[in-house]
C-alpha cells in the first residue's frame, strides 16, 4: 500500500525511508522551533523523547542537556534545573529514576515505577546496591529525614564501616553511597538535585515530588508497562517489540506471574494504538503507533549525544540509518575506531557524518580531534556541519572551533571542515 505523508490510517508496510521520517517526526525533529526555547519548548520536546539518560561523562556537555539542544538548538539551560528543581507555584516537572537507565522523566512516570521499585527491594543486594549490614538502612532514611537533603560524602564519615571494598563494580562507594542508592532504587528516597560536581543529592521522596504524584493510585505490574510501552510507541513512531522494550528496559516475552511487552503490545493492537507493519529491511514486527505522522521532509541539523533515544539501541539506528555506532568511552585509544567522544551528525533525514568533539573551556575552544563522513553523504555536508559546530560552541560559551590539532586527529573530513570552517 502507498503511504502519502501526514496521517497514517492504513498502512501494512513502510520503506525504510518513511519509517526514518516517522522516527525522526516521533522524536520532535520537525516540530515547529521557538526563537527563544521557553519552559513551553522544553516540556513539548520532553513529551518527544519520554526521558533524558543522565550520564557523569561532562568531557564536551551532561548528557542530559544534549538532546534538548540537538531539537531546541541554543536554550538556557537554566531550564532544565528549574523544571527538575520546582517551587511552592510551580511544582517539580522532572525528577531522577532508573527508567532507560539513569534518567530524567516526567513526575507523572513515579507511580509506573513502583513496580520497579517494588523488584528492587525484593532483590535487595542483588546488585551490589545494598550496605553489607542492612542496619545501617534505617539509620542512613533517619538522617536524610533529619537533615533533609544531603549527598553520600555528607554521610560517609558518620556511617562508614571500614576500608571501601573494591569485589564489584561499585567498587569505589562508600558505605553511605550504598545505602542511599539502594533507598533510591526502592523509592524511599528521591533524587533532589545535583552539586556542581554532579554529586546526587538525596531526600525524601515526599519532600521531593508534588503530593499529587505520590497520591497517584499505584497501577498493577501490567498495567505500568502497558502504559511504560505506550509511550514508548508514541517515542519511537515506529518500532519493533526489542525497541519498545528497551525504551524503558522492560521484559519483552512473557514470564509466569511476570508483565510483559509482549502482552502489552498485543493489547494496544487489540485496542487499535498500535498498528502492525513491515518496515523495508527489517527482519522483526514493526508497529506503528496510530498518531504517527510521516512528514514530507526533514529539516534537521543536529548533533546527536552518544546517549540520544534515537542512537542509544546502536541495533535500531543500523536499521533505520545503515550506522554503525559504537561508543568507544571504555576502548583502548589505539584501538578506537572514531574516537572517545563521538557524535553522530543529523542533516535532514539522515546520519551522514560523526565527529569527536571535546571543550576545552580553559581555551574556551571546541576540540575536533575527528571527523568522519558517511557513504553518500551530500556536497553540503561540510558547510552544515562547519556551521552546527559554531552554533555549538556559542551554546558551551566557547569562542572558537579548532580542528584536528594534536598526533591523535583523524578523519576523513577534518581537512574541508578545517578549511570550511575558516572560510
Amino acid at each position: 500500500m502507498s503511504v502519502r505523508s501526514g496521517w497514517l490510517p492504513h498502512v501494512d508496510q513502510l520503506t525504510k525511508l518513511q519509517a526514518r521520517r516517522i522516527a525522526l517526526g516521533a522524536q520532535g525533529f520537525t516540530d515547529r522551533a521557538h526563537s527563544a526555547p521557553s519552559m513551553r519548548t522544553l516540556e513539548r520536546t520532553v513529551q518527544r523523547t519520554g526521558v533524558l539518560q543522565v550520564d557523569s561523562v561532562n568531557v564536551l556537555q551532561r548528557a542530559h542537556y544534549m538532546p534538548l539542544y540537538s531539537r531546541m538548538g541554543p536554550y538556557d539551560v537554566d531550564l532544565l534545573r528549574r523544571a527538575q528543581s520546582g517551587t511552592a507555584r510551580r511544582p517539580r516537572r522532572l525528577v531522577e529514576y532508573w527508567a532507560h537507565v539513569q534518567a530524567l522523566m516526567p513526575v507523572e512516570l513515579w507511580p509506573l515505577m513502583r513496580h520497579r521499585m517494588e523488584k528492587y527491594r525484593a532483590e535487595r543486594g542483588k546488585w551490589g546496591f545494598a550496605a553489607t549490614d542492612p542496619g545501617l538502612e534505617p539509620r542512613v532514611l533517619a538522617a536524610v529525614r533529619d537533615r533533609g537533603p544531603v549527598t553520600a560524602r555528607d554521610l560517609e564519615e558518620e556511617f562508614s564501616t571500614g576500608p571501601r571494598s573494591r569485589e564489584h563494580w561499585g567498587w569505589n562507594w562508600s558505605e553511605a553511597r550504598k545505602v542511599l542508592d539502594y533507598l533510591f532504587l526502592v523509592g524511599d528516597v528521591a533524587v533532589a538535585g545535583r552539586t556542581s560536581q554532579f554529586e546526587v543529592v538525596y531526600d525524601l521522596t515526599e519532600r521531593v515530588l508534588p503530593a499529587a504524584v505520590l497520591d497517584a493510585p499505584t497501577p498493577t505490574p501490567q498495567e505500568a508497562v502497558t502504559e511504560l510501552v505506550r509511550r514508548a510507541a508514541r517515542s519511537h513512531g515506529v518500532a519493533s517489540g526489542a525497541c519498545l522494550a528497551d525504551y524503558y528496559r522492560l521484559r519483552l516475552q512473557p514470564a509466569p506471574g511476570k508483565a510483559s511487552t509482549k502482552v502489552a503490545i498485543d493489547q494496544l493492537v487489540e485496542d487499535g494504538e498500535l498498528v502492525p507493519v513491515r518496515v523495508q529491511g527489517w527482519k522483526p514486527q514493526a508497529y506503528l503507533h496510530r498518531d504517527a505522522r510521516l512528514p514530507r521532509r526533514v529539516g534537521a541539523r543536529a548533533l546527536l549525544s552518544p546517549f540520544d533515544p534515537v542512537v542509544w539501541q546502536r541495533a535500531r539506528a543500523e536499521a533505520l540509518f545503515d550506522f554503525f555506532y559504537r561508543i568507544e568511552i571504555y576502548v583502548p585509544r589505539e584501538q578506537r575506531l572514531h574516537g572517545y567522544y563521538v557524535l553522530p551528525f543529523l542533516l535532514g533525514d539522515r546520519l551522514v557524518g560523526r565527529v569527536d568533539l571535546k571543550a576545552d573551556r580553559a581555551a574556551r575552544a571546541l576540540l575536533v580531534p575527528g571527523a568522519f563522513v558517511e557513504p553518500g553523504a551530500p556536497p553540503e555536508t561540510v558547510e552544515e556541519l562547519a556551521a552546527e559546530l559554531r552554533r555549538l560552541a556559542g551554546w558551551l560559551g566557547l569562542d572558537d572551533v579548532v580542528v584536528g590539532r594534536g598526533s591523535g586527529a583523524s578523519g576523513d573530513l577534518l581537512q574541508a571542515l578545517g578549511e570550511a570552517l575558516e572560510r
